[in-house]
């Protein structure tokens, strides 16, 4: 063959069978075809696609969870902060979510009402009645107990017999309810609870009750403001609006754990159920 002809015909080469015309510009698609005709910019771009939707749900997720611990944290503190430790700390989640108080002023709901069984059951279900609740020892005396306090009987358990503090609050609020000039006489003819006592010791278990409720009220003064709106279209009179908004713990959640706490109803516990005190803890007079 001619120099010429052997120099020319790499050049002149038109055979379809060339494995490189797999990889010439396709002239329709303006792509880049591999074998079988699949397009590397097309699946380059489905792959950035779907990593993009996994980073982004990715991010996302954990943003969401940073959150969600964020506001836990803040609540815990806010709870550990502004109260006493307790063992319900630490086995409640205590969150704080913006509620709307029922602040009507001609409207009564059933808190309100003129004593009876039917107002007394929706007061029993906030759990005021509760029995004393048993804590570890452990717990006891992280929570500013000591010694000295009331135990149960080491071969019962041991550990301390606590109230919840907003359970006594609201029993005390009861009690104020039952005292009110129109249900006094209505409780008094029932010589229930509070209201066996002779006079001078009902009397003493009212002021009690009046002074613990205006010491909590104190130690937690709501710094919100009340506005005014205006009423009575014929007569327009300013009058306070007491349907405001506050920030509230979960109280459902501290109820439950008062209640899970209860130590057995007195009628079902031995006669040593209590661990004995000794003599230098017994106090002179009731306090």
């Amino acid at each position: 063959m001619p120099k010429e002809e052997c120099l020319r015909e790499p050049l002149i080469n038109e055979s379809n069978d060339s494995d490189d015309d797999r990889f010439l510009p396709d002239r329709e698609s303006g792509g880049i075809h591999l074998g079988h005709g699949i397009k590397i910019h097309n699946i380059f771009y489905k792959l950035s696609i779907i990593s993009l939707v996994l980073i982004l749900a990715i991010v996302s997720t954990l943003l969401i969870r940073m959150e969600m611990r964020s506001h836990h944290t803040v609540d815990q503190t806010c709870a550990s902060h502004t109260a006493s430790w307790s063992p319900l700390l630490r086995e409640t989640s205590i969150e704080y979510r913006t509620h709307t108080f029922d602040g009507s002023f001609m409207d009564e709901n059933i808190y309100r009402q003129q004593g009876s069984s039917e107002v007394d059951a929706a007061w029993e279900a906030l759990g005021l009645n509760y029995r004393a609740g048993i804590i570890s020892r452990e717990d006891g005396l992280a929570s500013g107990l000591d010694s000295s306090f009331v135990q149960r009987a080491k071969k019962y358990g041991g550990g301390f017999l606590v109230n919840v503090e907003g359970m006594h609050h609201l029993h005390c609020l009861n009690l104020l309810r039952k005292s009110l000039y129109f249900n006094y006489d209505h409780y008094k003819l029932l010589g229930q609870h509070a209201f066996k006592n002779e006079e001078p010791i009902l009397r003493r278990h009212v002021t009690h009750c009046l002074d613990t409720i205006r010491q909590v009220l104190m130690c937690n003064v709501d710094t919100g403001v009340l506005g005014q709106v205006w009423a009575n279209p014929n007569s327009p009179t300013a009058f306070p609006d007491f349907n405001t908004k506050h920030v509230c713990k979960n109280y459902e959640s501290v109820r439950k754990w008062a209640e899970l706490i209860q130590a057995p109803p007195y009628d079902q516990v031995p006669e040593d159920f209590l661990e004995p005190p000794s003599s230098e803890n017994i106090l002179p007079e009731i306090p």
